[in-house]
């Protein structure tokens, strides 16, 4: 869904709506909620869930009440109470499934109670959409500010209240920064109320979105709320190589992602023998090489022949591992390796519908090679071009023409010279 200033344009492309998170339709936003409970009324005496679901720039989004018992829906704009003067946003949500959020997001109804005044009127919405035009020009003098005043920190977003009385002004810095001098400058230079608030670098991504390294948009800007920790032995876990240049995303921290099919990694691996257990046979001692989580494989090697690996499964290696404890050895791995067949079949097809060797995969060769190539192929021998050429010869000459002899002008004419 999208609405229609977000359509495709002319030849196909997309026209965007830079509205920046504030779309009239509601339907090309983020976390964007579907109110199925919309056409269905409620039991006899039971009034209407009186509070409200409001969504502000970047997906921010708060949570108010309808002390005024205003008829509101998705997408109306309304003025609602900040700390001090009001602020402007959309209603996304309304009814029974505000309960619903309110409930899981753990909000106290009783004391951090928020209004709604009124629906935003057109002289509301014109000094909103002043202040937001003012944002962009204002972020890019900020940050020189920042520079010239040798401050380790970076000014990723700024925000307008509603009614262009305040800004706030969201930074990232690895460390500690004293910004009173900042502040100052900001105050004087822009004329307005300013507060600083410090975001993470996961946060800071997810304001400004952007697209991975897997072709999508980023999952902290579209639908991901909660940032949980992420730490390298998930990409242990999952034989991944410890590159960070891979591992990292646009926020310069490890990917969420990681932690996607970690349990399921988790839990393949419940069955695994540990790694630095050794295998003892009447052969020689085994160490563990390389595993196939998903498969249940493992392949060992005797100590002093690392380049022979012997592949068996999870259930074998379990087995072998019993009877080592009763301090017994097997004959060698070779017995068990010879009961598993490895198919090497693919079960799948190419995605794309082509053959494995595609036109890149062939080696290029050069026509002009191929030609030469062929006809030396088809050229006949000496002693068969010979024969050929008696056999032809008679038949050629009754059809070849005698050729008319041009005149040379050098030669003296023999006729005149008798006269």
């Amino acid at each position: 869904m999208a609405c229609q200033s977000c359509a495709t344009g002319k030849d196909g492309q997309p026209k965007g709506c830079k509205n920046n998170g504030t779309c009239g339709t509601d339907s090309c936003n983020k976390l964007t909620v579907f109110d199925w409970l919309a056409n269905m009324s409620l039991p006899n005496g039971e009034e209407p869930f009186d509070w409200v679901e409001v969504r502000f720039k970047n997906g921010r989004k708060h949570y108010y009440k309808n002390t005024e018992k205003l008829t509101l829906s998705i997408g109306d704009i309304v003025a609602t109470q900040a700390q001090s003067g009001h602020d402007i946003g959309m209603v996304t949500l309304t009814g029974e499934l505000v309960r619903v959020q309110i409930k899981r997001k753990k909000i106290d109804t009783k004391n951090d109670v928020l209004k709604i005044y009124r629906k935003a009127s057109q002289k509301d919405i014109d000094i909103w959409s002043e202040a937001r035009d003012r944002e962009e020009p204002m972020k890019v003098k900020a940050r020189q500010f920042a520079i010239d005043l040798s401050l380790k920190m970076k000014i990723s977003d700024i925000e307008f209240q509603g009614d262009a009385s305040k800004a706030t002004f969201y930074y990232t810095a690895e460390e500690r920064v004293d910004f009173r001098e900042l502040i100052k400058v900001y105050a004087k230079e822009f004329r307005i109320r300013i507060e600083m608030k410090q975001v993470g670098f996961r946060q800071e991504a997810s304001r400004l979105g952007g697209i991975g390294s897997c072709g999508r948009e980023l999952c902290c800007s579209t639908w991901l709320t909660d940032f949980r920790s992420v730490s390298t032995s998930a990409a242990r876990y999952q034989q991944l190589s410890l590159n960070p240049l891979k591992l990292a995303g646009q926020c310069g921290k490890l990917k969420c992602c990681l932690n996607y099919e970690l349990d399921a990694y988790l839990d393949a691996l419940k069955s695994f023998p540990k790694t630095d257990t050794k295998l003892y046979t009447e052969k020689g001692t085994a160490v563990c090489q390389k595993t196939d989580i998903f498969k249940g494989h493992m392949w060992y090697a005797y100590e002093g022949e690392w380049m022979n690996w012997h592949l068996i499964t999870t259930e074998q290696a379990n087995e072998i591992i019993e009877i080592n404890k009763q301090k017994k050895k097997v004959a060698s791995l070779e017995e068990y390796a010879a009961d598993l067949t490895v198919d090497t079949k693919t079960e799948f097809e190419n995605v794309v519908g082509q053959d494995s060797l595609t036109r890149f995969d062939k080696p290029k060769h050069n026509k002009k090679r191929k030609t030469n190539k062929n006809r030396k192929r088809n050229r006949p021998s000496k002693v068969e071009a010979k024969s050929n050429t008696n056999t032809n010869s008679n038949s050629n000459n009754q059809k070849r023409r005698p050729k008319k002899r041009r005149p040379n002008k050098n030669k003296p004419n023999n006729n005149n010279e008798n006269k």
